[in-house]
């Protein structure tokens, strides 16, 4: 009777549906049943180590850990066909969860001898346990870094934890559109708000006012009172949805440099927030260094606000912040000091001969800059009609000025010279395109080596539609050139992770580094450069790895089936590395990117090792797909 309802059962349940009858059967016969009345201990944090696999046949239990504070830290429920023990048996001699039934619940048992075997037999099997136990770990060990975070206060995290429907206004004072601006600054100043919501004839937001519209397009203009309000409003709303974290409407103010947010649900006005808020709800505001950053006119104006960037960074490390939202919320504030830098220095040299766009690569292209980094810069400009005389000089002058104030900011410049201060990097789009034709269709290693920089390009600033028509043309150009791929698949195979054939860490014989690992060369860029590939392979236009990894879900591509497990195994090295570059920052050392295996957590080996093994399946498939053009 056990074997034929725990046949049935397994037959539903992943993994073991990927198995085929026979060993289905096998299993079912070996089964036995366990019953576990509500409130029983099935498994407690730090003891012994579970002997079978549990998959539960009714009932339901919790997962939890005790934290250092004696907190109770809820990690799952689960119920009918989830399963648990795994993570006990394969990580060592003992339990790391407590596991208790939270109604009355009885388990199939599985030997821990027949689920290592499978794993070790069977390639499906096993790569789906890891990946379900990747994205576990990786839940379990944010949690973990947040609990133990030092903070300076609750701010930071405020904006990971609160919506904005938690803090939003949500008492909306609204006007016609058609009404005076006498009459709608007196609704403000009776109201003591400083914006109104306009709305058209049929009573829907057409627009905004705010007291800064008021200062620059009324009071400083000299117009009318009596006009209509509408002539003056901005008609660009801006909205976010009740729902979003406040840390998304952080995002939003300092992309478009707005101060106020419309707060909808499902389509409907629920609320208004302005940076005001955000920056009550702040320590040490990123809002606070954007609006510095936009006040200023010189490139002195900026240094104190550009020194300000890392302090972003260090409060986002202590609050437990995945690297991910760090990541973007450096890219959004980079992104305005250096549109400023551009504002500035074009005001100094007047109006450009011909369009052109500002466009950065590297780690600043795939939105994955933290502590400061080189600089990695170019310009695109439009063919011109006649001589470019005029334009080389503009240019010139142009790139000189950018990359000095650049490093006078913090940026330093780049050694090999990929900026534009570099003649070669500073060109029509005819050059660029050029450029890019020879080195897909003469893939030597010089070709290679400049497609991995500048094909993470993105642009910044002027006319974006430049940068578009030259990524258009990449994704035109690299249509069936085979052989050029083959080149790039070399690469995601060429830097192994450092794990050897019984799953120990490789580390440094000798040197400064002795006994530590470049988790950067060794591990993140494998991803990187797998997310790169795949990207090129069906012609996906995003640049950050994150984004990549997303739009791979489902795809025909090399990283397509891992794409899920690679985001998660890509964040927690990125978190990694931030954690490990900051303790050396506080330590008064310059931050590098090797890691000492022995100062990691026995959870945050097991996951790494996970990781790696995650990385070389990647590896394997990629230099499978394309070992015959290798060949040739």
């Amino acid at each position: 009777m056990i074997t034929k309802g725990a046949f049935t059962l397994l037959k539903k349940t992943l993994p073991f549906s990927l198995l085929d009858e026979a060993t289905l059967r096998t299993i079912a016969k070996e089964i036995s049943l366990e019953y576990y009345p509500k409130g029983h201990a099935i498994h407690y944090q730090d003891g012994p180590a579970a002997e079978y696999l549990s998959i539960i046949k009714s009932g339901a239990v919790k997962v939890s850990l005790k934290t250092a504070a004696s907190e109770e830290l809820l990690i799952d429920y689960m119920t009918v066909g989830d399963f648990f023990g795994m993570r006990s048996f394969v990580c060592g001699d003992i339990s790391r969860d407590n596991i208790v039934a939270v109604e009355d619940t009885s388990c199939y048992l599985i030997k821990k001898a027949t689920v290592l075997e499978l794993m070790k037999t069977n390639a499906e099997f096993s790569a789906f346990c890891v990946r379900s136990w990747l994205k576990k770990l990786m839940d379990m060990t944010y949690r973990e870094i947040h609990d133990r975070t030092l903070l300076h206060g609750a701010g930071d995290k405020l904006l990971f934890t609160h919506t904005l429907n938690d803090l939003a206004t949500k008492k909306v004072i609204t006007a016609s559109e058609d009404i005076s601006i006498k009459d709608a600054a007196e609704i403000m100043a009776n109201n003591k708000i400083s914006s109104l919501i306009l709305l058209d004839p049929g009573g829907l937001p057409s627009g905004m006012i705010t007291d800064r519209d008021f200062r620059n397009r009324v009071i400083s203009k000299g117009r009318d009172l009596s006009g209509r309000v509408g002539d003056i409003m901005s008609v660009t709303i801006i909205k976010s949805e009740a729902g979003d974290y406040c840390f998304e409407a952080l995002l939003k103010m300092i992309r478009y440099n707005i101060h106020h947010l419309l707060v909808v649900d499902n389509g409907e006005l629920r609320g208004i927030i302005t940076s005001h808020d955000l920056m009550l709800l702040q320590g040490s505001s990123p809002l606070s260094i954007a609006k510095e950053i936009e006040d200023q006119t010189t490139i002195d104006g900026l240094l104190p606000a550009s020194g300000k960037i890392n302090r972003i960074i260090i409060n986002l490390i202590k609050e437990g912040a995945r690297a991910g939202d760090i990541t973007r919320l450096i890219t959004e504030v980079n992104d305005r000091l250096l549109k400023k830098i551009l504002e500035v220095t074009e005001s100094r040299l007047g109006p450009p001969p011909l369009r052109y766009c500002w466009i950065v690569y590297g780690s600043e292209g795939r939105k994955e800059q933290t502590f400061k980094t080189d600089q990695d810069n170019a310009i695109i400009y439009e063919d011109p009609q006649g001589s470019d005389e005029a334009a080389r000089a503009y240019f010139s002058d142009l790139a000189e000025q950018m990359n000095n104030a650049l490093a006078k900011c913090g940026f330093p410049p780049c050694s090999a010279g990929y900026m534009a201060s570099n003649p070669k990097w500073r060109q029509p789009l005819s050059a660029w395109k050029t450029y890019f034709s020879d080195w897909i269709n003469t893939p030597i290693p010089e070709a290679i080596l400049r497609s991995l920089i500048f094909f993470d390009f993105r642009a910044i600033h002027g006319d974006l539609l430049l940068a578009e028509r030259l990524r258009a043309f990449l994704g035109h150009e690299i249509r069936g050139k085979n052989l050029f791929l083959a080149h790039m698949a070399a690469i995601v195979a060429q830097n192994r992770p450092p794990l050897d054939l019984f799953g120990k860490f490789i580390c440094e014989k000798k040197g400064p580094h002795k006994g530590k690992f470049n988790i950067k060369i060794n591990g993140i860029c494998p991803i990187i450069d797998a997310a790169r590939l795949s990207a090129l392979e069906i012609r996906l236009y995003h640049t950050s790895t994150i984004e990549r990894l997303r739009g791979l879900k489902n795809r025909p591509a090399s990283a397509g089936e891992f794409s899920e497990e690679l985001g998660d195994a890509f964040e927690f090295l990125m978190s990694l590395r931030l954690r490990h570059q900051f303790q050396q920052m506080q330590d008064g050392v310059e931050p590098d990117n090797f890691i000492d295996p022995d100062h990691l957590r026995p959870m945050e080996k097991t996951l790494l090792k996970e990781t790696f093994k995650l990385i070389l399946a990647v590896q394997e498939k990629t230099m499978k797909k394309y070992n015959s053009w290798m060949i040739k």
